[in-house]
């Protein structure tokens, strides 16, 4: 689960209408589910904790209660009571830190970790595949899981020919094809030992309009020499951060 900044609000008080904030957290943290990280249609506004419940109704067009999530997510976390302290959240922990990915498309929390276990029990990141075949046998990825492992395929796939082409445009293609497939925290775990990948893939490249990369990944919670997780983040003020 990628960590991110959401940044300042871009207008003074709440949302009238939060739906009209879905376009500046896409330009703020990117065209990504905030929970499973996949870059899909359509991605709603998400409610950290939901504008269903009524004790948190003045939060419904607060720009800190903000991320953005993919239908899938979205309809299961739906109006389960999220207290903050309870859950690993991506604008407050290092959720890079608290969970691993592997090549079936299945990702995991440390088995102790209650809190962990908690977080992917909120938005069904511990379904397992649904495995859907066509007329010829074959796996067609048509969840969350399979989307994944193709996404974990294609990564490898990228890892190959940056090997037999180890230049500076072949890993800038590798983070615009990450950007089309989402799964950032995938592909750090594909290019874990690659330190200038797993950088570029943090931070991106270019400037301005030619920026490419995952924008609003927080950088923070990265090592700068090494690119491994720090646990702690300050979390710009937001309450119950830095929970791993």
């Amino acid at each position: 689960m990628r960590p991110v900044t959401r940044g300042n609000s871009p207008q003074v008080g709440d949302f009238a209408d939060y739906q009209n904030a879905r376009h500046f957290l896409i330009s703020h943290i990117g065209p990504f589910c905030s929970y499973c990280e996949r870059r899909t249609t359509p991605l709603h506004v998400e409610h950290i904790q939901p504008k269903g419940l009524p004790q948190y109704a003045g939060l419904i067009g607060r720009w800190d209660n903000f991320l953005l999530a993919c239908v899938n997510c979205n309809s299961t976390k739906r109006d389960k009571d999220v207290q903050l302290a309870l859950y690993y959240l991506p604008d407050r922990d290092n959720t890079f830190a608290a969970f691993t990915y592997q090549a079936d498309g299945t990702v995991a929390s440390q088995a102790a970790d209650p809190i962990g276990k908690r977080t992917l029990e909120l938005t069904g990141l511990d379904k397992p595949i649904r495995e859907t075949f066509d007329e010829n046998g074959i796996l067609v990825a048509s969840d969350r899981v399979g989307d994944r492992m193709t996404a974990w395929g294609i990564a490898l796939e990228s890892k190959t020919d940056l090997a037999s082409r180890p230049d500076d445009a072949m890993r800038r293609q590798i983070v615009r094809t990450a950007m089309c497939e989402g799964f950032f925290s995938l592909w750090m775990k594909v290019f874990e030992g690659d330190l200038v990948m797993r950088q570029m893939l943090i931070d991106g490249f270019g400037v301005g309009a030619d920026y490419r990369g995952f924008a609003g990944t927080a950088k923070d919670c990265f090592d700068a020499a090494t690119t491994a997780p720090i646990s702690t983040r300050p979390g710009n003020g937001l309450p119950h951060c830095s929970k791993i």
